[in-house]
């Protein structure tokens, strides 16, 4: 009788991790291309794409293993594959608009001006929104953002999507 030898949460949350990160990255330079950049609707994309994935991961684990996927080692893949693939997306956006498009954070500020003025904003009050919208579309603090974010929303897209795919082992409890 074959063994059938138990996969690892880091293993297979690497493997989902930089897959999740290098779509991550394709779909941050389609939407910049489209013009599309600082759509809030498309960050939800991301977090679909990302729960895909990380049901996929948590097939995988269990197919490859013993069937069974705790609650534990299901948000553990899913934490690791958000830290993976927020740090790689991240790591890019910074390399990106501070070397291959630093126009995007021109494009940033024009759209959220326009997008005060249309909300009825006074250029007084535009004027001293600026300030604090410079620091959030800086290229390190959009790094920042995006890594705490990736992670924060992958940990709770993961703690969602493992209430529904875990299969705990009865044997374990």
């Amino acid at each position: 009788m074959e063994e059938t030898t138990q996969p690892t949460v880091k293993s297979i949350a690497t493997k989902w991790g930089l897959i999740n990160g290098l779509i991550g990255i394709i779909f941050f330079v389609i939407v910049d291309f489209a013009g599309m950049a600082g759509n809030q609707a498309l960050s939800w994309v991301g977090v679909i794409i990302f729960a895909v994935l990380l049901v996929l991961a948590h097939k995988e684990f269990k197919a490859e293993g013993d069937g069974f996927l705790s609650f534990g080692q299901g948000l553990g893949i899913g934490t690791l594959i958000a830290v993976i693939s927020s740090t790689m997306s991240s790591a890019f956006t910074f390399f990106y608009v501070s070397f291959i498009n630093p126009n995007m954070i021109e494009t940033i500020r024009d759209r959220s001006i326009a997008e005060m003025e249309e909300s009825g904003n006074s250029q007084a009050e535009i004027d001293q929104a600026m300030p604090f919208l410079e620091m959030f579309i800086s290229p390190v603090a959009m790094t920042i953002i995006g890594l705490l974010a990736g992670i924060f929303f992958g940990f709770i897209a993961s703690l969602l999507v493992t209430i529904f795919t875990k299969n705990q082992d009865p044997e374990a409890i």
